[in-house]
C-alpha cells in the first residue's frame, strides 16, 4: 500500500456498542495506527468510552451526532447503525468498516492478516461481473484469466465494494445459530471472488471496505425492525442496505468483491433468546429478496444518490402497502440522500 493512501486517503470507522475499546484498539494497533480513524460511539450506550492512547483518532458521541445532523435526526444512528455516521462524516475516499468484536485472524501459515490492506488491494483492482472467472479474482497474485473469458472483457471494471469474511462465530441467523451452538468457522480460504452482476448477496457491515466517493450514499441506514435489539442476530439494517448497493453496482456498471480479508469473531449475544426479535426479518426477506431481484433503474439515474432515491420510490409503490416497515424504509433512504448532500465537506471534528 503506497504511502499516499495511507496517509490521505484511509479512514477506518468503528461503531461502538460496548464502552471499554481496550483490548479490541490494542490488539488492532499495529495495524490501526497507520491510520485515521473515527469511533462512533452508539447513542444509547451510557457509559463512557475507554480507549487507549496512541492512534490518531476523532470520537463522535451524542452531542455530536446532534450537533452534525439535529437532535431529530440523530436518532437513526441508534446501535449498530451508529456506523453509518461515520461513513457521513468522513471526507476520505476509501472507508474500511469494521465492528468492535471483531480480531486479528491468522491465515493458514499462522501470520497475522493485515485486514486493511487486503480490503485496498481490492479495492483498488479491477472487477469482473460480467463473466465469472472459475479461478477466482484474476487480478489475486498467482491467479490469472482462465481459457475461453472474453478478452474484450478481461479489463474488468471499478471495484466500489470489498466484503471481508470471519472466523470462528459465522455470520448465522438467530435460527441456524440455535440449531447448531456449537458449530464455528474454523476454514480459512485463501480466495477472493467478483460477485456477478444481478446477482445478489446478504453483505454483513461487520467487516467490509468501500470506495465512498463511487457508492458511499447507497450505504445507508434506513430499515429497522420492530423489535431490533443490540445483537448483530436482532438487526437487518446492513442487510438491506447491502441489496441497495448491490442494486447500484449493477446499474452503474460497479464491481463488488467478497472473500478475504478475515477476521475473528468473538462470540456475542444468545441466539435463542434473539429468535423472536430477528424472526420478523426472516419473515420479511422473503418479499425482500424478490423485490430487489426485479428492480430496475432508469437511465437517467447516473449517480449514487439517482439510485437510492430510485429505489427508494418503488420500495414505496411496490412495498409500502405490504407493510409498515417499507414505507418508513423507503422515507429513510429519500432522507439519507437529503442528508448526504447536505452535510457535504462542511462537517469539522468533534469539539471544533
Amino acid at each position: 500500500m503506497s504511502l499516499s493512501i495511507k496517509d490521505h486517503e484511509i479512514d477506518i470507522v468503528i461503531g461502538a456498542l460496548r464502552s471499554d475499546l481496550t483490548s479490541f484498539m490494542s490488539e488492532w494497533r499495529p495495524i490501526f495506527s497507520r491510520f485515521h480513524l473515527i469511533i462512533v460511539k452508539d447513542p444509547d450506550l451510557k457509559e463512557e468510552l475507554k480507549i487507549p492512547e496512541g492512534f490518531n483518532l476523532d470520537v463522535y458521541k451524542k452531542p455530536d451526532i446532534d450537533c452534525v445532523v439535529g437532535t431529530s435526526t440523530s436518532t437513526i444512528f441508534s446501535g449498530y447503525s451508529c456506523r453509518y455516521f461515520g461513513y457521513l462524516v468522513s471526507r476520505k475516499k476509501y472507508i474500511i468498516s469494521m465492528d468492535d468484536d471483531c480480531y486479528l485472524a491468522k491465515d493458514n501459515k499462522g501470520i497475522l492478516v493485515d485486514a486493511v490492506a487486503q480490503h485496498i488491494t481490492k479495492l483498488t483492482t479491477p472487477a469482473t461481473p460480467f463473466f465469472f472467472n472459475t479461478l477466482y479474482d484474476p487480478f489475486t497474485e498467482g491467479a490469472d484469466f482462465v481459457r475461453g473469458y472474453p478478452f474484450s472483457l478481461r479489463s474488468g471494471v471499478q471495484c466500489a465494494l470489498s466484503c471481508g469474511l470471519w472466523l470462528n462465530l459465522a455470520d448465522y441467523d438467530a435460527p441456524t445459530q440455535a440449531l447448531k451452538p456449537e458449530e464455528r468457522n474454523s476454514r480459512y480460504v485463501d480466495a477472493v471472488l467478483t460477485v456477478p452482476a444481478r446477482s445478489l448477496m446478504p453483505i454483513s457491515g461487520i467487516n467490509i471496505a468501500f470506495n465512498r466517493e463511487v457508492i458511499g450514499p447507497a450505504l445507508l441506514p434506513s430499515l429497522r425492525l420492530g423489535g431490533e435489539g443490540k445483537f448483530r442476530w436482532e438487526t437487518m439494517e446492513d442487510i438491506w442496505s447491502g441489496m441497495c448497493v448491490k442494486v447500484a453496482c449493477d446499474h452503474l456498471g460497479l464491481g463488488v468483491k467478497t472473500g478475504m480479508p478475515y477476521v475473528w469473531r468473538n462470540d456475542r449475544g444468545d441466539a435463542i433468546a434473539s429468535l423472536r426479535k430477528e424472526w420478523e426479518g426472516v419473515k420479511l426477506m422473503e418479499e425482500v429478496v424478490p423485490f430487489f431481484q426485479s428492480v430496475r433503474l432508469p437511465r437517467e439515474a447516473t449517480t449514487t444518490e439517482d439510485c437510492v432515491a430510485e429505489v427508494a420510490n418503488v420500495v414505496k409503490e411496490q412495498l409500502g402497502s405490504k407493510d409498515p416497515i417499507f414505507a418508513r424504509a423507503a422515507k429513510a433512504m429519500v432522507d439519507w440522500v437529503m442528508l448526504w448532500k447536505s452535510v457535504g465537506s462542511s462537517t469539522s471534528s468533534p469539539g471544533a
